[in-house]
């Protein structure tokens, strides 16, 4: 009878096991499906409607009685004014953009572009919240031409570093018409970078043999597990400054009365110098551009929401833990 009921406890719990390992992969195929018939979805958030929703709650809790009725009603007066009037607000369109080292945020980025390109009005204008300290040349360089697209159809863009907009940060910054940052973002970084990592003389030193074939001289310049030559790392070099010439001329088109021989040496500053040297236009935060905005425009925030996969959002999950380890760790290590 022992035998039996330990038997059967194994037999539960393997019962158990292969069902959740069914349960998850049917979720993952599920997820898999759904993502490939519906990738996102465009989300408006109505700030114009939101501040006024909390200027009337603040009003309610700090005005006496006979004031908020008065305030109300002067409220009320406005909006039978602003029916009757033929003029409409000008809408401002609110995007924000966290980039990572790959830029792939540019997927969202770019539905979100499109999006106002299809309704905008001649009054209508941009605001992009710009953070990040940069990565991959090309997948920066299509964030920036998707910006491009805003201006060449003749929309103000404006863009907010509250932050940091280093690098392929600033090569999106770089577009906008007017660029705004606070007093203590990171901004700059107009240079190029690459970290090749080499372990032949550890590969050799354990008798491991690599081998790599190519066609054409330049096909690869530095190799992670061969053995590197002075050419091929001539090559390497010549192309991080060709890349560079072409990340200096694309800045210096937008942004032509900057000193770009002074500021494209691959240096940072924060807002309160960039400033003099002409990499921003004025100091403010996205907050207070978004309340001087609201005071004139109807201002809606967009965003793209992708559609993630169970895997996805188990990845995403593990990374936003090993971020938060990686910020604690920073925060006992620094301090302003």
């Amino acid at each position: 009878m022992e035998f039996l009921y330990e038997y059967g406890l194994f037999l539960a719990k393997a019962v158990t096991i292969v069902l959740s390992v069914l349960a998850i992969v049917v979720m993952v195929l599920a997820s898999s499906i759904k993502g490939k018939t519906d990738k996102g979805e465009l989300q408006l958030t109505d700030i114009s409607d939101e501040l006024m929703q909390l200027k009337h709650d603040l009003k309610q809790e700090l005005l006496t009685k006979k004031q908020f009725k008065a305030y109300e009603k002067q409220v009320k007066a406005d909006e039978k004014a602003a029916e009757k009037s033929d003029t409409t607000k000008g809408k401002v369109f609110v995007i924000d953009f966290k980039g990572s080292i790959d830029a792939g945020e540019v997927a969202s980025l770019r539905e979100e572009v499109t999006a106002i390109l299809t309704i905008a009005d001649k009054d209508d204008q941009v605001l992009v919240n710009v953070e990040s300290g940069g990565g991959m040349v090309h997948g920066y360089g299509l964030a920036s031409s998707q910006l491009d697209r805003l201006r060449q159809a003749n929309i103000p863009l404006s863009i907010c570093i509250d932050k940091v907009a280093a690098s392929g940060g600033y090569m999106m910054a770089c577009v906008a018409n007017k660029v705004y940052a606070a007093p203590f973002a990171i901004v700059g970084s107009i240079g190029v970078v690459a970290q090749v990592p080499n372990f032949n003389r550890l590969l050799k030193k354990h008798d491991i043999d690599y081998e790599q074939h190519t066609a054409g001289d330049f096909k690869r310049t530095l190799t992670i597990f061969g053995e590197n030559t002075d050419e091929g790392r001539a090559k390497f070099q010549q192309e991080l400054e060709e890349t560079h010439v072409l990340f200096k001329e694309f800045v210096g088109r937008y942004r032509p009365s900057m000193d770009i021989a002074k500021v494209a040496t691959g240096e940072h500053w924060y807002g309160q110098q960039a400033i003099n040297l002409g990499l921003i236009d004025e100091i403010s935060t996205s907050d207070d551009v978004i309340l001087n905005l609201a005071n004139t425009h109807q201002v809606i925030k967009i965003r793209y929401q992708m559609k993630k996969k169970l895997a996805d959002k188990i990845a995403h999950g593990a990374s936003l833990s090993v971020n938060a380890v990686m910020n604690k760790l920073i925060e006992r290590n620094q301090s302003v």
